[in-house]
């Protein structure tokens, strides 16, 4: 009798839903830079940051604008001039209240007492610079949140390359252990048709071994490169994407052309530069701020008061309206205590944006060298790949017709895989110098996305 056996389907579905569950996908550089822009750790740091500057810019408002005050409380006494005052507060005052035994021996009374409190700023000058002084050190703030985010994107390009650059190591070296166990076995069938000696069997299998130790090593480098590019990204644990096998190729590197050198006022656009000089800008206006203690305050009230011996808001209201000026002249050196350390922080905040105007200016000089450079040790890489892998086939020919010695073919091949590593290495770095540039001009790092 045919019994149906559902272990192979429940297999199958099982082995499905992993397969979707684990799915790998391509990660772009340009989905690298997105994923790090919203969960890279210094940008959400930064946007906090921001954040608290943005709330803390609001607080010299208070200083400026009205607020509103509800007040109640309640009071019960035998005091003469308290039981009278509830009493006339209360509307409920007649001939006998003034009965002078009722005056001095009052009965106990109680008072419920409700009031709305508007206090309206007038003239403040200290909150009118402070406001200014906020509203320059929260734009700062946010400058150097861009400023941020671009390090970020730097970061990001080296992780990403990096990684890629590990994987393109890894193939290189699979390749080159490939031909090390083919040289090995063409040593051995040599060494056994008596064309070769033992010695070459032997060192073709430690040349082999060495290969492989490489092999080893990089493919434990790129599993690092990896998670730090996941890390460089916010999320350490989401190591599931596919990179691309190689980096990009050399025409497509001389394309990212070094952006051109600003000038003194374009530089100034940049980020951390905007950021230094508004901070200046808040310390200006601090000191400014510092000084108007010197100046009077000028404050305006009003309120509606309540009086009633239970009910809150109960029986008549009155109102009373005012305006006050105070004025503090000395106030136990405090003011001058403030005025010196505002004059201090302006000073420092001015030498902090001259430093860094002159720092944008040498990094953007230092990086668009580097970028040169990085372009010129590439098309020098690229002839000694070539050369290189010329070489190797040139002495595996002599090998082969007995007129060169196995140590000869695996310096050889040693060489060209050397050649090719350090053709992968000088276009990662060609790729890192054009980022640095852009960034060191303050400019978008998405171009750099577009030549993978």
């Amino acid at each position: 009798m045919f019994r149906p056996s559902f272990q192979p389907i429940l297999l199958a579905l099982t082995i499905g839903i992993t397969s979707v569950g684990t799915a790998q996908t391509s990660l772009t550089l340009a989905e690298a830079l997105r994923r790090a822009e919203l969960g890279g750790y210094a940008n959400r740091a930064a946007a906090g940051e921001a954040t608290t500057r943005s709330a803390m810019a609001l607080q010299p408002y208070r200083g400026i604008l009205p607020s509103v005050r509800f007040e109640t409380g309640y009071i019960r006494t035998t005091d003469p001039l308290n039981a009278f005052g509830f009493t006339l507060r209360q509307r409920g005052v007649s001939a006998a209240s003034f009965n002078p035994a009722a005056l001095n021996e009052p009965e106990p009374i109680g008072n419920l007492m409700t009031g709305l409190v508007l206090e309206q700023p007038l003239l403040n000058f200290d909150a009118w610079y402070g406001r200014t002084a906020a509203a320059h050190a929260r734009d700062a703030t946010r400058a150097a949140e861009s400023w941020t985010r671009l390090g970020t994107a730097l970061d990001v390009v080296r992780a990403y390359y990096g990684a890629v650059l590990a994987v393109e190591q890894v193939r290189t070296l699979e390749a080159a252990l490939a031909a090390a166990e083919s040289h090995k076995r063409q040593a051995e069938s040599m060494v056994r048709q008596g064309m070769a000696t033992r010695s070459d069997g032997l060192l073709a299998a430690v040349k082999a071994g060495e290969v492989e130790v490489k092999l080893l090593e990089a493919r434990s480098q790129a599993r690092i490169a990896r998670r730090g590019l996941a890390t460089a990204m916010g999320g350490p644990a989401d190591t599931l994407f596919v990179l691309p096998a190689s980096l990009p190729a050399d025409s497509s590197l001389h394309l990212l052309a070094a952006p051109p050198v600003p000038d003194s006022a374009a530089l100034a656009s940049r980020p951390d530069v905007q950021a230094a000089r508004l901070a200046l800008s808040a310390a200006e206006a601090d000191g400014r701020r510092a000084k108007s203690l010197y100046l009077p305050r000028v404050n305006g009230f009003g309120r509606l008061d309540w009086n009633d011996p239970n009910t809150p808001f109960g029986g008549s209201n009155s109102w009373t309206v005012g305006v006050m000026l105070s004025w503090s002249p000395f106030a136990g050196a405090s003011e001058i205590a403030e005025g010196r350390a505002a004059a201090g922080r302006e000073a420092s905040a001015r030498a902090m944006a001259d430093a860094a105007s002159a720092q944008a200016a040498l990094e953007l000089s230092r990086s668009t060298e580097a970028f040169e450079l990085a372009l010129a040790r590439l098309d020098i890489a690229a002839r000694g790949a070539e050369q290189s892998a010329e070489a190797h086939r040139i002495v595996a020919r002599k090998y082969e017709g007995g007129l060169a010695s196995i140590t000869e073919l695996f310096d050889a091949a040693a060489i060209e895989t050397g050649s090719r590593l350090a053709h992968a290495a000088a276009r990662y770095d060609a790729l890192v110098a054009a980022a640095e540039s852009r960034r060191a001009a303050g400019q978008d790092l998405g171009p750099i996305a577009e030549t993978m």
